[in-house]
């Protein structure tokens, strides 16, 4: 292990195209077995943390950062390799197709417990062909509307909700997403008549706010952040249960008067059900490690974000409660079973 000052100079170099961390990456290493995955020899080649999302987003952005320190601990390159679309299913099936060594993770976000109820055909079951090591990053949504708006607080906007046929129109990104699930739950705390309506990228939603074609917008500070600094979408609660270090003058939506409404996302690292205890337990201590370095608490809070490991039994537990919250939305708002 490096000490303190080493890893802060290494830190100091990373960006989002280390060449330790490169995008697309295959395990270059010899095919392994669970035998020689022990604590003493694990890893001796390359590990591979496959995302199930494009570049850029808030997954891969959050596990590249990771990736370098993640390198040093474990004294092997990470390589992240991102498999996008069908609500994770491609990544999801190609890590369950790796030896279940060790050498191959995936990251699994508060989504995939939606593809859960989402998809009645899905080839796994996250529940148990998979295996928690830790969590790593935590974050809310955001509850925006325009600053043509005319209003200034989560209430104000409220009350267009009867006083418009058809209520609030509101705007997330695409089906099922846990944007668009979060603004059904919103509107079903709230108890107000309105419309989601899902456009296909983040930058469209913030299009339809900007021209007035909607009356609300929820998604990830991380995605909007350059919007909300510049003054484009104006941020009226968070959907965590305690205020956003990013926005620390912003309320939650239970303070601002809905109670009973919490939405927090997370990132977290599974892998092969079948991977040794021993494998597990040493990946688990080197998220735990690389989560609480500063560097990495101050460039994830930089986005919004929340650098923290788990056990493997807490983040299990968080999947598993999220499957029933979002399964419960889902069936009421006759998106189940797609």
């Amino acid at each position: 292990m490096l000490h303190r000052k080493q890893f802060l100079t290494l830190l100091g170099s990373l960006f989002i195209g280390a060449t330790l961390v490169s995008c697309g990456g295959n395990d270059t290493g010899a095919p392994g077995t669970a035998a020689e995955a022990t604590s003493a020899a694990f890893p001796s080649r390359p590990v591979r943390i496959i995302v199930p999302f494009g570049a850029g987003g808030l997954a891969d952005v959050t596990m590249r950062l990771a990736g370098e320190p993640l390198s040093i601990a474990l004294g092997q390159p990470v390589v992240i390799e991102n498999r996008p679309g069908a609500g994770g299913v491609a990544a999801t099936t190609t890590m369950l197709g790796a030896d279940p060594d060790g050498y191959t993770l995936i990251v699994l976000t508060n989504g995939s417990t939606i593809a859960e109820t989402q998809f009645d055909d899905l080839p796994y079951d996250i529940t148990k062909d998979l295996r928690p090591v830790s969590a790593l990053a935590w974050f809310d949504l955001v509850l925006m509307t325009s600053p043509d708006s005319g209003v200034s607080t989560l209430q104000e906007l409220l009350a267009r909700a009867t006083e418009r046929e058809g209520g609030l129109r509101i705007a997330t990104i695409n089906p099922g997403s846990t944007q668009h699930l979060s603004a059904e739950l919103f509107k079903s705390r709230a108890d107000i008549p309105g419309t989601v309506i899902s456009y296909r990228t983040t930058p469209d939603v913030l299009g339809a706010l900007l021209r007035g074609e909607v009356d609300l917008a929820i998604d990830a500070y991380t995605a909007l952040k350059g919007a909300i600094e510049s003054g484009q979408a104006v941020p009226l609660a968070v959907t965590g249960d305690v205020r956003s270090a990013a926005l620390p003058n912003v309320p939650t939506v239970a303070e601002a008067g809905i109670p009973d409404y919490v939405v927090t996302g997370w990132n977290a690292i599974y892998t092969h059900a079948a991977t040794p205890d021993a494998v597990v337990e040493r990946l688990n201590r080197e998220f735990a490690t690389v989560t609480a370095l500063p560097d990495i608490q101050t460039r994830f809070a930089e986005l919004g974000v929340e650098a923290r490991g788990s056990t493997p039994d807490e983040i299990q537990q968080r999947l598993l409660s999220d499957i029933v919250k979002w399964r419960e939305v889902m069936v009421a708002a006759n998106l189940a079973g797609q």
